[in-house]
């Protein structure tokens, strides 16, 4: 026998409605009310919305069994995972989510329960994508388990800075500066979010080669620098106001090389090779003109990132050219009765002879503050006359019958000397696009120095 009771309402003391009743709607509850179901009291007719419980304790390395209505985020920083399947039963639903970010690593491997299926096959499934998340829903003994969500997009919140690899990497402070004395690439893992995903960067070519004979000093390498994020102390006035904006890709590094001096007694000097990162290009030193007795045609000079300094009446190289603004370099120097000109330099033209058979000096370089690479700062380019700064790209000083020009500040080679006197004509420094020395009527032209690439940038 069973009893029934039927009423319209049931109303708790303070009068708000438990069940109520009216036009065939049965309504449990009043806006913000928690309907609770008693420990162990199980409900039907409800149904799922194709979603599930989630539950917040990380599942780590091991085995366990999924429980139908379940989230599981599974972290496989340890090691793979085994996640055991429940028995497919028609609407059993399982999601499993990449906490850390590392089944790309670490797989997680599903199991189905016995000879149910997981997509029409009695095998294992792997989830193996970073950032993976995906749902299961068991349909029927055909397909089984059938993944209704899958993601493998993993958000999260980014850094605003960049990160990168390559090159010699030195920490200033909050900024970090990638140094490549040769070919590299710069490898932005992330690209930093604006106004920090800007990078500044020193780009430096190689010098030119000085030119054979009583020649002109071979210009230095195209000097273009950004300090968009002003790195504390003195900086040349030479330089753009703005960095270059970076995203995650590899950007190649060319340092170009210093150009070879001229063969005595008729040899060509070569031109400096160029230095590039993303858009920006330094042009290389322009080569070293050449004049010996035995050849009466001399040989001229060239332009580049900065001009070569002349011999006798042969025109001076030109700087800037290419041209850019800020410029990248200036003239060489002309050269007179039994000397040439200087190099042209980053921060000068190219000395003039002044006076007979008296070498022009190179023109000097351009500089960086010393926080730009900060405590190695010593290791690149040369001390000049501003203090606690590095200087690049000086042009190379001219051969003199009785006095050699020297080299301007930044690493240009200094002038060959006279037959009979010392020093003899040097090479432009390593790394520092300076231009390399003419030689002596008995002497070869020296090598211009190699380039440099510096990047710079706030990481935290």
């Amino acid at each position: 026998m069973t009893s029934t009771i039927k009423v319209n309402n049931i109303q708790n003391q303070c009068g708000a409605n438990i069940i109520k009743e009216n036009s065939n709607t049965i309504t449990l509850g009043a806006s913000g009310d928690t309907i609770a179901l008693a420990s162990g009291a199980s409900q039907t007719g409800f149904g799922r919305t194709g979603t599930v419980d989630w539950n917040t304790t990380p599942k780590t390395t091991g085995t366990f069994t999924a429980v139908s209505g379940d989230g599981f985020f599974c972290n496989t920083s340890g090691g793979v995972i085994t996640a055991n399947l429940p028995a497919g039963v028609a609407g059993a639903i399982v999601s499993f989510a990449d906490y850390a970010g590392t089944w790309q690593t670490n797989s997680v491997i599903v199991v189905p329960n016995g000879s149910d299926k997981i997509g029409a096959l009695n095998q294992n499934a792997v989830l193996n994508i970073e950032g993976q998340s995906v749902t299961l829903v068991f349909v029927d003994s055909t397909q089984g388990w059938i993944n209704t969500m899958d993601s493998t997009s993993n958000v999260r919140g980014q850094p605003p800075f960049i990160a990168a690899t390559g090159g010699t990497i030195v920490t200033v402070g909050d900024f970090k500066t990638h140094i490549f004395t040769g070919p590299g690439t710069l490898c932005v893992s992330r690209g930093g979010n604006a106004p920090n995903n800007v990078v500044d960067y020193l780009v430096v070519a190689g010098g030119g080669g000085g030119g054979f004979g009583d020649g002109g000093g071979g210009g230095a390498g195209g000097f273009r620098f950004a300090n968009s994020y002003s790195a504390p102390g003195s900086n040349t006035p030479i330089v753009s106001p703005a960095g270059l904006a970076v995203s995650a890709q590899g950007y190649p590094i060319t340092v170009g090389a210093g150009g070879a001096g001229g063969a005595n007694p008729n040899g060509v000097a070569i031109k400096g090779a160029n230095s590039i990162f993303s858009s920006i290009t330094s042009t290389g030193g322009g080569r070293g003109s050449g004049y010996s007795p035995s050849n009466p045609a001399t040989v001229p000079g060239l332009p580049g990132g900065s001009g070569s300094g002349s011999s006798g009446a042969v025109p001076v190289g030109s700087g800037n050219t290419p041209p850019v603004s800020p410029p990248q370099g200036n003239n060489g120097g002309p050269g007179g009765s039994g000397a040439g000109g200087g190099g042209g330099g980053a921060g000068a033209v190219g000395g003039t002879t002044p006076g007979p058979a008296v070498g022009g000096t190179g023109g000097i370089g351009a500089f960086i503050a010393n926080p730009y690479v900060g405590p190695t700062a010593p290791s690149y380019g040369t001390a000049g006359p501003v203090s606690s700064t590095r200087y690049f790209a000086g042009g190379a000083g001219s051969y003199g019958d009785t006095t050699a020009g020297a080299g301007g500040a930044g690493g240009g080679g200094g002038g060959g000397a006279p037959p009979s006197q010392s020093p003899a004509t040097s090479a432009g420094t390593v790394n520092t696009g300076g231009g390399g020395g003419p030689g002596s009527p008995v002497t070869s032209g020296a090598l211009g120095g190699s380039g440099i690439v510096m990047i710079r940038y706030k990481f935290q």
